[in-house]
């Protein structure tokens, strides 16, 4: 195994283009795994930690451009007011150590459908950065995975960046696993509402071969809460609302059994934290003073 080390990011890209097998490894905190379990053993490792920019981050005035390996810990402690769902999805990640260093675009290149930052990344409706010698394109998120493991970089394209809108609304992240810390996914959940557009969207983990949003889910409460002047009201989200919410939710999943958890039990757990974290977001959303209630 050959290590490339290049000081910026143009050579970064050079040897990427030179060497398309290539693996880049930033935190290492999930390639390291694979390495040391023998169960990927690249010709190359594209070591990117000397290129600082990668571990930056811009505040514009309506998103936030998140440099790839900007550490979990600096999302959680400096970024929780602009991007609230992939801060508390930040907190979920394994320990001190692994959040110290791993990254968003780690989660990205593996495209694991248990990466704790998914679920945050799709219902935020982020954009992903990817360069390369013949040039920069954005990637939407929902068309970022295309399978297990698998996403839509070409073999000479690195990940840059990730741009995410700012919070314009309430966002929250659930997810369960095994035990409480140092721990995969059983399955996960995010939801961010966007009062601007007067949507909400979804991001689940764990529960089908690469992350989703549930999409029928978002589609009936849309128009529910369009139709039913909720967010104007601020009234609560009343519980035929929530459940078939959840309901739809579930439906998204298409999980497998495996050894953290049976697919009938990942379904169940996704329609349930579908209702809570609504409910959440909800009361949020009511206490925040943008409503006619609020203003009241």
């Amino acid at each position: 195994m050959d290590f490339l080390r290049p000081a910026g990011w143009e050579e970064a890209l050079a040897a990427k283009a030179e060497h398309p097998t290539a693996v880049p490894i930033a935190g290492g905190t999930d390639i390291m795994v694979e390495i040391n379990f023998d169960h990927r053993r690249p010709e190359y490792l594209l070591d990117l930690n000397r290129i600082t920019e990668l571990s930056e981050w811009e505040v514009g005035e309506d998103s936030v451009r998140l440099g790839a390996s900007v550490p979990y810990t600096r999302i959680m402690e400096e970024l929780r007011t602009e991007l609230p769902g992939l801060a508390l999805a930040s907190h979920t990640v394994a320990s001190p150590q692994i959040r110290n260093r791993g990254g968003v675009g780690g989660n990205l290149g593996t495209a694991s459908p248990a990466g704790d930052a998914h679920p945050a990344l799709l219902a935020a409706g982020a954009e992903v950065e990817v360069a390369s010698v013949r040039g920069t394109r954005r990637i939407p998120i929902d068309a970022f995975y295309t399978g297990v493991k698998r996403n839509a970089l070409a073999p000479d394209e690195l990940i840059r960046a990730v741009h995410i809108k700012k919070a314009d609304g309430p966002q929250q992240y659930s997810k369960v696993g095994t035990r409480n810390a140092m721990v995969i996914a059983v399955c996960a959940f995010g939801i961010a509402l966007h009062p601007e557009t007067r949507t909400v969207r979804t991001g689940i983990g764990s529960a089908a071969p690469t992350p989703v949003r549930a999409e029928a889910a978002e589609e009936f409460l849309n128009a529910a809460l369009e139709e039913g002047g909720f967010w104007d009201s601020g009234k609560i989200i009343t519980p035929s609302i929530a459940k078939q919410f959840a309901e739809l939710a579930s439906g998204a999943c298409n999980p497998i059994d495996d050894v953290r958890g049976t697919a009938r039990y990942r379904r169940h757990a996704v329609g349930i934290m579908a209702r809570r974290t609504l409910g959440w977001t909800w009361e949020q959303y009511r206490g925040s003073g943008r409503t006619l209630e609020g203003a009241a």
